[in-house]
């Protein structure tokens, strides 16, 4: 029987690890160094959903897997647990949320499913709690992104009513703190107060977004996408007359970035 390719991995990684002749690089590492790399992956995988490129998915999917079974390795060598371990966990975690599948129960609609996987995931965060009171916030990871995990901490207290009425009412509170951030910025206020009142309005937009159920991170990425194939224009029409944007005035980019709003 030929090796499975997870095999031939978690071989991989082992030999990378192996004090006895592995990479110098990789026996340096870390849980926290790696970490930073497994986000950038995280985002190389969207990235190639978002461009539809199945090649570069499939090379974005390896990327993370091995972000995994570098922890594994990692956790292994400490005593902690191994690469079945984990796949054991998961596997035991979703039939554990999914009885309407693996089990008596039964789930008609997308909603109900929804609402049955919440209860398990509170259930779950009770047992964790080990018989302290469990928040509706426990578990919330704190290494997400900001405006994601607004999103997520703000459906947690959704759950228990709390939350605006309407989106009309959201409008209000943005209105309320663009007015006084510029009230703390008038006033000469230190940076600290000024990010605090930023933040106020950013948590708002995340709320926003969530009524709207339009993802936050997304809907920036496409502006930045935007934002930059625009700029990129204004860029190329300068540079048909020798100029680059830093010998160039605000107003002859301003008249390029109106062209380029208009192009298809």
């Amino acid at each position: 029987m030929s090796e499975r390719p997870i095999d031939r991995l978690l071989a991989i990684m082992a030999r990378l690890r192996n004090p006895d002749g592995g990479c110098p690089w990789d026996l340096e590492q870390t849980y926290r160094t790696i970490a930073p790399h497994t986000i950038e992956e995280a985002y190389e995988v969207v990235d190639a959903i978002e461009r539809d490129d199945m090649p570069a998915l499939k090379d974005e999917c390896g990327d993370l897997l091995f972000q995994v079974v570098y922890y594994a390795q990692m956790a292994s060598e400490d005593g902690h647990f191994d690469f079945d371990a984990v796949a054991d966990a998961i596997s035991d975690k979703m039939i554990r949320r999914h009885p309407h599948v693996f089990g008596e129960d039964a789930v008609k609609t997308a909603g109900a499913m929804v609402r049955r996987w919440e209860e398990h995931k509170a259930t779950e965060r009770a047992t964790k709690a080990g018989g302290a009171p469990a928040s509706l916030l426990d578990d919330v990871p704190a290494g997400l992104p900001a405006l994601t995990r607004a999103i997520k901490l703000q459906k947690r207290v959704v759950r228990v009513g709390f939350d605006w009425p309407d989106v009309a009412q959201i409008f209000d509170k943005l209105n309320e703190e663009v007015g006084e951030i510029r009230a703390e910025i008038d006033a000469g206020a230190p940076r600290e107060r000024v990010a605090d009142e930023l933040g106020d309005i950013l948590f708002v937009v995340a709320n926003l977004a969530r009524r709207l159920e339009v993802d936050p991170e997304a809907a920036l990425r496409g502006t930045n996408a935007k934002f930059e194939t625009r700029f990129r224009h204004v860029e190329a029409r300068l540079a048909e007359t020798g100029r680059t944007p830093a010998d160039s005035t605000l107003e002859e980019m301003e008249a390029y970035w109106q062209e380029a709003k208009r192009l298809p």
